[in-house]
């Protein structure tokens, strides 16, 4: 324990015990309260914090300590302080005193610091083909160094997905780490619908899941759109217009959109079963796909190394983060920031934007970005959410966790993330307390 909290608990309790011979000061329920101030200012899950005001109470039952709704504990308090401990996944924002009917808020906010710790979800880090649980299964996304799936997704139920183009089928990693095949023949690549293995797939690079727990696939080699139900059964959604790559769902609306990594590259809506009308044209190599909880579509530009944003409806579109044709892996403002072949994209729940970080035709192991990036909603500030500029294998914390061409994320409703790592042939999973 530091030495501020050291002497404000110790003040805390000799002026509990030493007032015992005089007049205890008491709050007053008809008088306001204040916060003049509070210690550390920044901090994760389990830091105490020092309270100092005026008008607080030492009866604890009575007093309650909020941060963005979330109640802190208080170990002790008189009337000018208190020792508080700031619970897991709070977030930043001003601190909230109630006593019986008043409150006050502090001036300043607390800095809410995540502790992102990076684990591994499925795979064994060989390409490969077995179901089973953990490191037992195997994933074949790098058996061809050219293979560039961005194929992760999440359901409601914390069920994962995964495109395995080199295994020709989508499998599913339920919330115990069980790694089964939902549909597709790992033996033969082909085009066929059907339920499970009796359907084929060729190259599956991206699936998105809808509010039924359907599962959309994408096949750049069959041109085609593939819904897969829960049991696992595949039927033909859509032709593409052109060579599709990525796919996504707008839970708003519930349509379905997919985009060509093409230059010109262009995204289309599927309003209904082979029903398909473009609303986004002439990118650069557009990549991942997103959407927000409003019908915002992201879309990381590849070949410009942005990230995009096309407003619902007008689909007009504008840079949220990074600078068109500038390379590197630079953290910052959103023009300060810089992408190196963004690839994979994912939205979370509150609009953050979660990006994969090494959308190579490779993989290379130098591309100067080897992480995934969190692009923060509202101002569009980035910074590195795990991972670093180096390639490799390590489950840790934050930067000091390694991937090797991460190139597909998804985020699930608890906010937990899920990568896709290609050369280690890997689902990883990030949470973050």
């Amino acid at each position: 324990m530091s030495i501020y909290f050291l002497t404000g608990a110790i003040f805390i309790m000799t002026t509990i015990a030493g007032c015992k011979k005089d007049k205890v000061p008491t709050h007053d329920a008809n008088a306001p309260i204040s916060i003049s101030s509070f210690i550390p200012a920044q901090g994760g899950g389990g830091t105490e914090v020092l309270i100092n005001g005026t008008n607080f109470s030492t009866d604890t039952s009575q007093i309650s300590v909020t941060l963005n709704g979330l109640k802190l504990k208080i170990i002790g308090a008189n009337t000018s302080q208190m020792i508080v401990v700031v619970p897991k996944k709070a977030g930043s924002g001003p601190i909230m005193v109630t006593i019986g009917k008043g409150s006050a808020s502090s001036t300043s906010n607390f800095t809410y610091q995540y502790t992102r710790t990076v684990s591994t979800l499925a795979g064994s880090g060989k390409a490969g083909f077995a179901n089973g649980k953990g490191t037992d299964a195997m994933f074949n996304l790098s058996g061809q160094s050219w293979y560039r799936s961005m194929g992760i997704a999440v359901d409601d139920n914390l069920n994962v997905y995964v495109a395995d183009p080199g295994n020709h089928c989508i499998r599913k990693i339920d919330s115990a780490g069980n790694v089964t095949t939902l549909a597709g023949n790992p033996n033969a690549a082909g085009y066929g619908d059907g339920k499970g293995t009796a359907a084929t797939f060729n190259l599956p690079y991206s699936v998105a899941t809808d509010a039924q727990g359907n599962v959309y696939s994408v096949d750049p080699i069959n041109w085609d759109i593939r819904k897969i139900t829960p049991d696992g059964t595949a039927t033909t959604w859509a032709w593409a217009n052109q060579e599709p790559w990525s796919i996504a769902v707008d839970k708003k609306s519930g349509y379905v959109y997919y985009g060509s990594c093409s230059n010109p590259g262009n995204i289309y809506q599927v309003s209904a079963q082979f029903t398909a009308t473009q609303v986004v044209g002439g990118l650069y190599y557009p990549a991942g796909i997103a959407f927000d909880k409003n019908g915002n579509l992201y879309v990381s530009v590849n070949g410009d190394q942005v990230v995009k944003k096309f407003t619902a409806g007008t689909w007009q579109g504008s840079i949220v983060a990074g600078q068109t044709g500038s390379i590197g892996y630079v953290n910052g403002t959103s023009s300060v920031a810089r992408f190196a072949y963004p690839w994979g994209l994912a939205v979370d729940n509150n609009d953050n934007i979660y990006v994969a970080g090494n959308g190579t035709v490779s993989g290379n192991t130098d591309n100067p970005d080897q992480s995934i990036r969190y692009i923060q909603a509202g101002n569009f500030d980035v910074s590195t959410f795990a991972g670093s500029g180096s390639a490799g294998y390590s489950d840790a914390i934050g930067g000091s966790a390694l991937f090797s061409a991460p190139t597909g994320v998804a985020v699930d409703k608890n906010g937990t993330v899920y990568v896709l790592d290609k050369n280690n042939n890997m689902i990883r999973k990030i949470v973050s307390e």
